[in-house]
């Protein structure tokens, strides 16, 4: 079966530096990809490019200049065919306290800045750059992935920021895979359940919380870890007739209230 090939052609990899966005890199140098590991975190992100023969770049998503930066460097490192947009972050808050008081609006600034904002900074940057390049036999350029949340679809309480951001994040997915078509490139979305990745944490105390988290997930009842989402990045980018889709990989959870 024919698939996007990957072999000496560069991918930017946003929150490269560690959880879904390192086991990304890490399977799409497995392919013989040039991965640019763009992260704020410089040490972390620096040991991932080092280990994968990738190149670590600075990047903050919601900067024009950090995202050309990171441009630049896959460019140098071949014609662009991927980009992983997975870098994020979440801060909860309900919309009044217990004091019936406003949320703070900066959190929701914040997070809708960094999650969607700063995905389609990247994305506009990066589409850019593959557009430019020579299509392969199917007329293909390019493909990214997204990174939303079941958090989307099912917010919890608390989740207004998180959920608006990767809600928005799951609405641009149509519209933009139409307005790159004519580009030869692909864009797909996926909606990560419950995963096991550092924001967890370690230790004894870590894992009794994981594992009862992961009771709430249909089957199989555990989180999911960062290989599997990294596996289906993989299938998105590669497979050639993959397009403008959001799909949940979650173990079947829905979310309740809280």
């Amino acid at each position: 079966m024919y698939r996007l090939d990957l072999q000496d052609k560069s991918a930017v990899v946003t929150g490269g530096a560690s959880g879904i966005g390192e086991a990304s890199a890490r399977q799409l140098a497995a392919l013989g990809a040039k991965v640019v590991v763009a992260d704020l975190n410089e040490e972390a992100g620096n040991a991932v490019a080092t280990d994968i023969g990738g190149m670590f770049v600075k990047c903050d998503v919601t900067s024009e200049e950090d995202g050309a930066a990171v441009v630049l460097a896959a460019n140098e490192m071949g014609p662009m065919r991927a980009l992983v947009n997975s870098a994020g972050i979440g801060m909860a808050g309900r919309t009044i306290n217990r004091d019936n008081e406003p949320m703070d609006l900066n959190i929701f600034k914040t997070v809708i800045n960094i999650n969607l904002i700063g995905s389609f900074n990247m994305l506009r940057l990066c589409a850019s750059a593959m557009a430019k390049t020579e299509p392969d036999h199917d007329g293909q350029k390019g493909a990214i992935v997204n990174m939303a949340s079941v958090a989307a679809f099912d917010g919890q309480i608390g989740q207004n920021s998180y959920s608006a951001s990767k809600g928005g994040v799951v609405g641009m997915t149509l519209p933009i895979a139409r307005d790159l078509a004519a580009a030869g490139i692909r864009v797909n979305t996926i909606a990560p359940g419950l995963i096991d990745t550092p924001i967890y944490g370690s230790g004894e105390q870590s894992d009794q919380f994981k594992a009862h988290l992961g009771q709430s997930v249909l089957f199989p009842p555990r989180l999911g870890t960062g290989d599997e989402l990294a596996s289906m990045v993989v299938e998105l980018i590669t497979n050639p007739y993959m397009n403008a889709e959001t799909i949940r990989v979650d173990g079947g959870i829905r979310m309740p209230p809280k």
